[in-house]
């Protein structure tokens, strides 16, 4: 476990800053008998308010716990936000964290990752967990997510190819909320049809992003994503700061 508190006075916060947090490199162990790694990120020296249990984007294609969004949650939330945020690499998925076991199982076996992340969240005792998936992780985080007890569910570029319309459908006149991020220029989803598709779930916050594309690229692009995110967990918070003066 390791603790980032030294002072990074008066800097721009963009790209991959880190700042202050206690970040511990954890396990994550499934019901199958896999070993999961990963990384917690907390407030220094304070209880977060909530937890944010992040899901990768499709590891055959390149994703992982290290996806620069949820890097950069990871980098950036605990200190302007009090938010902890776990991130783990799904099954037979490398990142410089490591590589977790077994093989990447379409999304099926992976349901037993979702139920490893939420195992650690109760054992530590994490408050108000949120789980938020990007891309191929916003397929877990609707064909799982209500089996365990989550505050809600926040979908980045959601292609909604694997989570079935009965599964989305599941979420309506649920408590837990569903929070639908599209970006204008998605290659999978955009936003006229994700209407469409989100309609069976008519509590859904729909937020359609200008300009947005998948990947979220760019600085403009990461800031608007993470104002998003804690405008949903934690709008006290909010705005977040550009500039890093210290706590």
């Amino acid at each position: 476990m390791t603790t980032n508190a030294e002072s990074t006075h008066g800097v721009e916060i963009r790209g991959g800053i880190e700042l202050p947090a206690t970040r511990e490199h954890i396990e994550l162990h499934t019901s199958d008998g896999l070993t999961l790694v990963g990384e917690l990120a907390t407030p220094v020296g304070r209880t977060p308010v909530a937890t944010l249990v992040t899901l990768h984007p499709l590891p055959t294609s390149g994703g992982f716990m290290d996806s620069h969004i949820l890097r950069k949650a990871a980098g950036r939330l605990p200190a302007l936000a009090d938010l902890a945020v776990l991130r783990f690499n799904t099954r037979g998925t490398t990142s410089p964290r490591g590589t977790s076991g077994g093989s990447f199982g379409s999304g099926v076996t992976e349901r037993e990752d979702v139920a490893a992340a939420m195992a650690f969240v109760a054992a530590r005792g994490l408050p108000n967990p949120w789980l938020v998936g990007w891309s191929f992780g916003t397929e877990l985080a609707v064909k799982y997510g209500l089996e365990h007890p989550i505050r809600g569910a926040i979908l980045l570029s959601p292609p909604l190819h694997r989570a079935t319309d009965a599964e989305l459908a599941a979420w309506a006149g649920n408590e837990r909320q569903l929070v639908a991020i599209i970006p204008e220029h998605d290659d999978y989803l955009r936003p006229e049809e994700a209407r469409e598709r989100f309609a069976s779930v008519p509590t859904t916050r729909f937020i359609a992003v200008d300009g947005g594309k998948h990947l979220w690229v760019g600085e403009n692009q990461t800031r608007r994503i993470l104002n998003e995110i804690v405008a949903v967990v934690n709008p006290a918070a909010l705005p977040l700061p550009t500039e890093w003066v210290g706590p």
